[in-house]
């Protein structure tokens, strides 16, 4: 199974950042891709591509973004981003996931069991599964969801936003979700290998006393020794 995970925008894209300029977006979608890409690659026959630069030094353009999903033949695609409202703080809050208004079943069913276990695991505002004509959703031949996972026009959302705990939260959400709902198998841990006890012994003797007199003769010499009466 081929995953397109497609974290927004690039790093110096114009205007996607929060408020005084403290964090960019893309370093928390960039971020959040990564942490699910982490544990979905430990499924069986999963290959998780990336629709973006990971660099984030190119704003790949959106029309490449669903080429690229189209030709690579991916089987799902998960848009990341993060939320803002108007050009400075305000108190807009919360969790939404979109899909196209003419998606197919598998895409609606897919952001409604993706905006649960958001909501689930981060605690925040459910602000319910959408619709929206973008194009990620709308040029792409997989089923498709795109996730606003907090807003950085919110103080204490950004604060989230900026936190490696919540990002690897929400990366966990997205992955979880995906092993749940394509029912992905965990690929087998190799089995540890039983390493051998070797020991070496250098003396046996009747008598302890004569055990600590070699014992203390090795110590002299540089060994470290110790005497197991059996």
């Amino acid at each position: 199974m081929r995953i397109m995970l497609d974290a927004g925008h690039g790093y110096n894209t114009p205007g996607k950042r929060v408020p005084d300029g403290s964090m960019r977006e893309w370093e928390f979608n960039s971020a959040v891709a990564e942490y699910a890409k982490d544990i979905l690659v430990c499924y069986q026959g999963v290959d998780v591509v990336f629709a973006h630069d990971p660099s984030g030094k190119v704003d790949i353009s959106l029309s490449k973004r669903t080429y690229h999903a189209n030709q690579c033949g991916a089987d799902v695609y998960v848009s990341i981003h993060a939320n803002a409202f108007g050009n400075g703080w305000s108190s807009a809050e919360g969790i939404e996931t979109y899909h196209h208004p003419q998606s197919s079943q598998v895409s609606k069913k897919l952001a409604a069991a993706m905006q649960k276990e958001l909501i689930s695991c981060t605690g925040l505002r459910n602000r319910g599964v959408k619709t929206a004509n973008f194009q990620v959703l709308r040029e792409t031949k997989m089923p498709a969801i795109l996730l606003e996972l907090g807003f950085m026009s919110n103080k204490e959302e950004a604060a989230l936003l900026k936190s490696e705990a919540y990002r690897k939260k929400c990366g966990k959400a997205i992955a979880d979700t995906l092993v749940e709902f394509y029912n992905l198998k965990a690929k087998p841990q190799a089995k540890p290998v039983k390493k051998g006890l070797y020991k070496v012994q250098v003396g046996a003797f009747g008598e302890k006393k004569n055990a600590v007199a070699l014992a203390t003769k090795l110590k002299k010499d540089g060994y470290q020794v110790y005497v197991v009466e059996e």
